[in-house]
């Protein structure tokens, strides 16, 4: 059993990993903000915007459009280039990630970052342009909250309450270790082979069927809906405190 977790946790960090590395999955949040909140507000409220958060000064109505057009674009590229049905038996067994997961989990982790940025939260750290251990631990936690696990949206609960007392985060100083190595192992036990059969299979009976687009759409179309509805639920209570 312990070799079991040991290979589920060591399985996430290696997708994960390999995934950040791709050119399009680090969202640079000013370049973000001002390209997408410029079709609603004037230079000056996005300038707001960049500084002290979009929430400020977009309507809810604002923030579920352009939520929803980020969400729609990378539904439409990850399933253009989604071969998952394809995998070979044991892939999460190698030293190597498939380009079919790579790309996945790349365009799962670059609509979290433009959504949770839309929503308020800093810049995600990095080191040489490249994401660092702590942001690493960060988008575990929400990759955990895509998926449903419910240890991951208590964790994020604890995050949140920092986020708005300081400029930068990091999961060491607001949530015990063990939070992101459990939430870690619960992501690679659920990624291998016979957990996404199982996933994908609630959706659709026929998995043997050859529709790999399809059961892509199916598996990261409410991936980004939990954590979009999660987001809404931390908004709500942003808005509840304020008033």
């Amino acid at each position: 059993m312990e070799e079991k977790t040991e290979k589920s946790l060591g399985l996430w960090n290696r997708v994960l990993s390999t995934s950040v590395n791709l050119p399009f999955v680090k969202v640079n949040r000013e370049e973000f903000l001002n390209k997408e909140l410029s079709k609603f507000c004037t230079p000056m409220e996005v300038m707001t915007a960049i500084e002290e958060g979009p929430l400020g000064v977009l309507t809810k109505k604002e923030i579920d459009k352009i939520a929803n057009q980020c969400i729609s674009y990378h539904l439409t590229m990850v399933c253009g280039t989604s071969a998952l049905m394809g995998l070979p038996g044991g892939w999460w067994m190698a030293g190597t990630i498939p380009a079919d997961i790579t790309q996945f989990y790349g365009h799962i982790l670059s609509l979290m970052q433009k959504l949770i940025y839309l929503y308020g939260w800093p810049e995600l750290t990095s080191v040489n342009d490249q994401l660092d251990d702590e942001s690493k631990n960060i988008m575990t936690l929400f990759v955990g909250v895509m998926m449903g696990n419910k240890m991951a949206i208590e964790a994020l609960t604890k995050v949140v309450t920092q986020v708005s007392k300081n400029a930068g985060v990091k999961v060491s100083e607001t949530v015990m270790a063990h939070y992101v190595i459990k939430i870690a192992q619960w992501i690679g036990i659920n990624m291998t082979k016979e957990g996404f059969a199982k996933g994908v299979g609630k959706v659709l009976p026929l998995v043997g069927a050859p529709i790999s687009a399809t059961i892509t759409y199916y598996t990261f179309r409410p991936m980004a809906r939990r954590l979009k509805k999660h987001l809404d639920e931390l908004y709500d209570m942003g808005m509840e405190h304020k008033k």
